[in-house]
């Protein structure tokens, strides 16, 4: 991809240094390994040479050509890892998981720190989503002890169902610069465009467990093979949509796709303020390619005022980071239509963005239907806290319209809330709502996107568009 690549600086120790010195230097792998087409097997079917546990106790033993691990009480997550790090690559494997109560994963581009969990050692980086549970996010990418989740395959509509319980799912890892795209049984999960790429151990997870039943569970891995030359991207048989951690970034795909900056880090350009006919000369600022609403007095629209983009859109897909300073209100709406022409801030399905510990008006409407990434005054948003970034941290917004008026919200890559424009549900809770004045609030063919001034500092950038 056509992008720099920013490491996250952290301390760490890889055992396989040495022999990537080795492979630097051209010298051949410490294990002779059988190849076929550039392929290279990283497991002989009958023993664990060229791997070694790094943490945890959970048992991992080899039978019937399979890598075995085994839960046990009383262990932090347990990591078998392959002894030499890899960056650009395509994996494959298969793995089983003997009940859909358990939770494993793969590593890639990961790094150990020794000195980790207070001595015990720890393993950081890209993982593999492996798990049966009802939440469906098999394939989906997770950031070991470090970001958390960076891709739950909830983004991606068509990754439901692929995953198969009681029978053997073949993986593929593809890692190519600042890419990593996943596949399960030969359907694309996860896309990446992530800028924590290093050369890293591949590893084979057993989760700590909890709950008795849970302890004693097998998982099951077997034909773990690698390919390092000549490394190609799968091209992609539909559309899935990428989480793009570079800041205002296109990748390829992105823009093979339809992808449109709305934001391109360094002007105003595509954007005006609300009823002005151009971008507001205060109130608010672009610096360090970020785009940001200046703290005034709280109020609606009474600094620099609301800014909305200069074309309308009807069906698409929205994406854009947010940064809260602390107790501050905000929000971003779409079919803006500014006939309204009404005084403060313009009137348009908003999508809330607050500071809901500490703003007011997160307690106020209806059943917290004024919360964070809320339909604002109509539908509260179902949120869970472990998937929220603190204030002063960088979170994820995603607003979809589907040609049939459908709307999803999203917020870190978890649907929070569904609704149809225009349905009976949808008009009676218009009615009960402060918009019920404006006759079919929300239901313009077409309309603006905007950003709110709340007199609250607000930070956005990597704002982008598709047009469904």
């Amino acid at each position: 991809m056509k992008m720099k690549s920013k490491q996250l600086p952290r301390k760490s120790i890889n055992f396989g240094l040495l022999v990537l010195g080795l492979l630097l230097l051209g010298l051949p792998d410490g294990h002779t390994q059988r190849r076929s087409n550039s392929w290279r097997n990283l497991f002989d079917g009958k023993s664990l040479v060229g791997w070694k546990q790094l943490t945890g106790t959970a048992r991992y033993y080899v039978e019937d050509r399979m890598i075995i691990g085994v839960s046990v009480p009383g262990s932090p997550n347990s990591f078998l890892a392959y002894e030499r790090p890899y960056a650009d690559f395509i994996l494959e494997l298969e793995f089983k998981l003997e009940d859909a109560v358990i939770n494993s994963g793969i590593q890639f581009r990961s790094q150990y720190d020794p000195e980790g969990n207070k001595g015990k050692g720890s393993l950081y980086g890209y993982q593999y989503e492996m798990e049966g549970s009802t939440r469906d996010w098999a394939g989906g990418i997770y950031d070991e002890a470090r970001r958390g989740w960076l891709y739950p395959t909830g983004l991606n509509e068509k990754a439901a169902g692929v995953y198969k319980q009681n029978t053997f799912n073949k993986v593929r890892i593809e890692c190519k610069g600042t890419t990593v795209v996943t596949w399960l049984n030969g359907k694309p999960m996860s896309v990446l465009e992530d800028s924590a790429v290093r050369p890293g151990l591949i590893a084979l997870q057993v989760h700590s467990v909890d709950q008795p039943e849970k302890v004693g569970k097998k998982i099951y891995w077997r034909n773990i093979r690698i390919q390092t030359q000549d490394v190609k991207l799968t091209p992609l048989p539909y559309p899935v949509y990428t989480v793009n951690t570079i800041a205002n970034g296109l990748t390829a795909e992105e823009e093979r796709l339809g992808w449109k900056q709305l934001f391109d880090g360094k002007t105003s350009d595509g954007w005006k303020g609300a009823y002005k006919p151009t971008f507001p000369e205060k109130g608010w600022e672009i610096a360090n390619e970020e785009l940001s609403v200046k703290k005034s007095d709280g109020g609606e629209s009474t600094n620099g005022g609301d800014i909305v983009t200069t074309k309308k859109y009807k069906a698409f897909d929205l994406s854009f980071d947010f940064k809260l300073s602390q107790g501050a209100n905000s929000g971003v709406k779409y079919f803006v239509t500014l006939e309204q022409n009404n005084p403060g801030s313009a009137i348009g399905l908003e999508y809330q963005v607050l500071d809901d510990e500490l703003h007011p008006d997160a307690k106020m409407g209806r059943d917290g239907n004024r919360t964070l990434a809320s339909l604002y005054d109509l539908i509260k948003a179902e949120k869970q806290a472990r998937f929220l970034k603190p204030i002063g941290g960088w979170n994820t917004g995603r607003i979809v319209v589907y040609p049939d008026n459908r709307v999803d919200h999203f917020l870190n890559g978890i649907k929070v809330l569904s609704y149809q424009r225009g349905s009976e549900n949808y008009r009676q809770l218009v009615a009960l709502s402060k918009y019920k004045v404006w006759e079919k609030f929300g239901e313009a063919s077409e309309g603006h996107i905007l950003l709110q001034d709340h007199g609250d500092e607000v930070y956005f950038r990597s704002i982008k568009i598709r047009e469904l």
